[in-house]
């Protein structure tokens, strides 16, 4: 089982003029992306007992995804108003202050199973304080004896000063076995740096994959050994939520399928394996982008 840990929430996306809630936060999209490939997942978080949280936790379940490590919380879940631009990327402004994001303290920490012989983080949950310390000591605690798999996926407006945060960066790179982030992001945490250049220096830091997402132009990955590109899926595109997300679990259960990543095998790919799990990554995201909201696709 792999463990998605982080937050999970709803985002306000504008429908014709409405404001309309949907399932959200990068964690929990992952878990449900997982879930619909056949991957065994379960979510680490905390939930609101709302109405929302209550469509949150249904959502899981329906996924497959084991919520016995889910908190429960009584404060109200967090929210993100989506705003697509002009130029088809989606804006974000979150309404964070006093929700279950922040409920979690290092102490509460719950054990993971057994079987969870991976963890995956990323987004708001290691980049808002609290619970961004908590997490981390999750990271630090399980890396010795579980993989683990890390996507920043940036969000400027919450993120703050990118000099305060590149070092949790990279030291959350430095425990990862597979590290994802879009062209986004990696422009974000390392301005000025071509995408090329931002994969050898996070690979220097210790991940055995590296994987950019490049928006509509597809994707490119490196290992120690190998460099692929993969080029995009033109599709009608609904909105792009959620795509980074779907992209992530497609590749980690590509790679999984091709027997490159799981619990008896550290992660190593060459170049056919990094082709076809990339390229299989590539069309989950276009399915995603095909959607309104994170929809993401059903294994076949």
């Amino acid at each position: 089982m792999i463990v998605t840990a982080g937050e999970a929430l709803v985002d306000l996306v504008d429908d014709d003029g409405e404001l309309r809630a949907v399932a959200g936060g990068g964690p929990f999209n992952t878990a449900i992306a997982l879930g619909r490939l056949d991957v065994p997942v379960g979510f680490l978080g905390t939930i609101s007992r709302d109405q929302h949280g209550q469509m949150l936790a249904r959502q899981l379940v329906a996924a497959g995804a084991d919520t016995s490590l889910v908190r429960w919380s009584d404060a109200p879940t967090p929210r993100a108003v989506v705003c697509r631009q002009h130029d088809g990327k989606n804006e974000y402004s979150f309404l964070l202050d006093g929700t279950a994001l922040a409920d979690l303290s290092p102490d509460e920490l719950p054990e993971l199973p057994e079987r969870a012989w991976a963890l995956h983080v990323g987004t708001l949950a290691l980049a808002v304080d609290p619970p961004a310390s908590a997490y981390e000591v999750l990271v630090h605690r399980e890396a010795e004896r579980r993989q683990v798999i890390f996507d920043p996926n940036v969000r400027p407006a919450i993120f703050g000063d990118v000099t305060v945060y590149r070092p949790r960066f990279e030291r959350l790179a430095a425990l990862a076995d597979l590290v994802k982030l879009s062209q986004d992001d990696a422009e974000w945490i390392y301005p000025g740096l071509p995408v090329d250049e931002v994969i050898d220096l996070i690979l220097a830091f210790g991940p055995r994959v590296v994987a950019v997402t490049l928006g509509a132009h597809g994707a490119v990955a490196g290992s120690e050994d190998a460099r692929v590109r993969v080029a995009g899926i033109p599709v009608t595109v609904a909105d792009t939520v959620g795509a980074g997300d779907s992209f992530g679990a497609a590749l980690i259960a590509a790679l999984v399928d091709e027997g490159a990543f799981g619990p008896d095998a550290s992660l190593a790919a060459d170049t056919e394996v990094l082709t076809r799990a990339v390229s299989y990554a590539v069309a989950a995201s276009a399915i995603t982008c095909s959607r309104t909201g994170a929809a993401p696709p059903s294994g076949a």
